[in-house]
Order: structure tokens, then C-alpha cells, then sequence
């Protein structure tokens, strides 16, 4: 599934490309892919078409797209909008700019057509292999904080889809001291916390495994025998793992994550525990293992990591 650095690198290459940009006409190929939108197929067509784009937002795996109210005799520019076309990428989803004139992909399940101001006619296509993935019009809720809502744009709104999902740890509006307190108050253990998108969001199971390596925490220590040092040190690990990610384009097992010009990620080239198994620990050249949990693995070094 694509995680934070991932998703952040359509996000960016989307956003230029939507910002004031008119959708003219859309096309839903796969209705499969509206299972979050409340309404049939024609009424997400109808509510997108002539709508015209602000810009592209994202909190943690979450994208959006905010649509400028219609205008009724006023600019529409000046007032805060109410809705937004909301996208979830799940195991397989790209977004992905295309000339008009461009052959669609076999498995694009829905394809918008814009007009931008600037960069003129462009298509934006959805692709998704497994139809995990999902778009709908969604409406926008004031933040909890009054903060920006995600990375994108300053605008204190988000989907009410989305409204459930924590602040990722690269947030300027992340609560450190409050995440810390959660994460040593929750009974559970580190790794199921990392990935309990309620808590922290963006952590998936690469860069958990990636940013528990790097603090030597086993996978399955609890979190409540977490010293608040360590803690700070996880969080630490986690933020610096993210941003190599995002330095690195992401990370690219196979065809399924791209950019939204279908370049892949660099980041498997630096991965030093996750998919590493069997190969020696960078640290102490031990052989990296991998253990079933939650139905997937986690990676690890049973002589750097154990459980204290």
C-alpha cells in the first residue's frame, strides 16, 4: 500500500496541475471505484463537472482535491469550499496526468478531463489494478485545531472521510508531547500503534519496519515498557526514514506505485531491514528475519531488536 512519502509524491506533481484547473467532463469506468462516495455514478459526475479545482491536499495516505463553490454573482475564489474530491490510492491506485490524446490504461477506472489556465487541455486518469483504491465527493469540515488541514494548501477543512485520521509526524501541526503520551498509554504493542492511522498517520508497514530498525525496537514490545527516551527516539527514526523516502521518490517494489508521470521510486535501493530477510543486518551483519504479523510480515534483527 502506498504510504506517506508515496502518496506526498502525487500530491506534489498533482497540484500544479489542478490548481484553477476546470474539469470538463468525467468519466467513471469502473463504478467499483465510487464505494466511498454516498450516490450513484451519475451524481459524482454531476457534481464534478464544470467544478473548478483549488489545489491538491493530503493528510497521511488521504489526498483531496478542495472544489470552489459555485459562483452565484460573487468570486467563488474568495469563499471556502464545501466539498472536495476525495482519493484513496489503497494497494494499487495511481493517479496519473495524461495528454488528452493519450491511450488510456486498461485498468483506469475513472478519467477526468480539465481545462487549466495556463497548461491547457490535460487528462487526469485513476488507475487501480485491485480496486482497493477509492474517489468521492466528499464534504469538508472545519479541523479539530484550526490548523491547515494537511500539507497543500492553508485551508482548516477536511472531508468528514477524512476527518478521523491523526496528523502524520511531518506535520507542522503535529502534537509531539501529545502522540508520546498516547503511544506509552495505549496497551498494545509499538508496531500496531505505528500503524493505527488514528494515532499517527502516513506509517506503513515499510517505513514502520524501516523506523523500528533504525531505533533497535522489536516489532512486538509493548508500548507501555517504552521509555519516554525511547519513544522520542522512535519518532525521531520514523520522521527521518519519511524524509528519505520523499528525497528518494518514494518506494517502488514493482509497477504499481508511480508518480503521476509513471516514473517509480528509488527508495527500495536504501531499505535496510524491510524485504531484507535472510540478508545480513548493516549493523551487525546478523541475517534480517521476517515474522508473520497481521497478516503481512515484519522485518527485523533479532540481535538488535529484542524485546526488553
Amino acid at each position: 500500500m502506498p504510504e506517506l512519502p508515496e502518496v506526498e509524491v502525487v500530491r506534489h506533481g498533482l497540484h500544479p496541475a489542478v490548481s484553477g484547473a476546470t474539469i470538463d467532463a468525467v468519466e467513471v469506468l469502473d463504478e467499483r471505484s465510487l464505494k466511498r462516495h454516498d450516490g450513484p455514478a451519475e451524481d459524482f459526475i454531476e457534481r464534478l463537472t464544470g467544478a473548478r479545482l483549488r489545489g491538491a491536499v493530503r493528510r497521511g495516505k488521504f489526498l483531496w482535491v478542495p472544489i470552489e463553490p459555485f459562483a452565484s454573482g460573487r468570486d467563488s475564489a474568495t469563499d471556502a469550499p464545501a466539498e472536495a474530491l476525495v482519493a484513496h490510492l489503497g494497494m494499487s491506485g495511481q493517479v496519473l496526468l495524461r495528454d488528452p490524446s493519450a491511450e488510456a490504461a486498461a485498468l483506469t477506472r475513472i478519467r477526468f478531463s480539465l481545462t487549466h489556465p495556463v497548461h491547457g487541455a490535460l487528462r487526469v486518469d485513476f488507475v487501480d489494478q485491485r480496486i482497493f483504491g477509492s474517489m468521492a465527493v466528499d464534504a469538508l469540515l472545519p479541523t479539530r485545531d484550526g490548523a491547515a488541514a494537511g500539507y497543500g494548501l492553508p485551508l482548516a477543512s477536511i472531508p468528514s472521510q477524512v476527518a478521523h485520521i491523526a496528523r502524520d509526524p511531518l506535520d507542522p501541526a503535529f502534537d509531539e508531547r501529545a502522540f508520546l503520551r498516547r503511544l506509552q498509554g495505549k496497551r498494545t504493542t509499538v508496531k500496531r500503534a505505528l500503524l493505527d492511522q488514528t494515532l499517527v498517520s502516513g506509517i506503513g508497514n515499510i517505513y514502520a519496519d524501516e523506523a523500528l530498525w533504525a531505533a533497535r525496537v522489536h516489532y512486538d514490545q509493548p508500548t507501555e515498557t517504552l521509555s519516554a527516551r525511547k519513544a522520542r527516539e522512535l519518532l525521531e527514526e520514523v520522521r527521518i526514514v519519511l524524509r528519505r523516502a520523499l528525497d528518494e521518490g518514494g518506494t517502488s517494489f514493482d509497477a504499481q506505485y508511480v508518480n503521476v508521470n509513471g516514473a517509480s521510486g528509488y527508495f527500495s535501493h536504501s531499505l535496510r531491514a524491510y524485504g531484507q530477510q535472510g540478508k545480513p543486518c548493516p549493523r551487525c551483519e546478523r541475517p534480517i528475519v521476517r515474522e508473520q504479523f497481521m497478516n503481512r510480515g515484519s522485518h527485523f534483527c533479532p540481535r538488535c531488536q529484542r524485546i526488553r
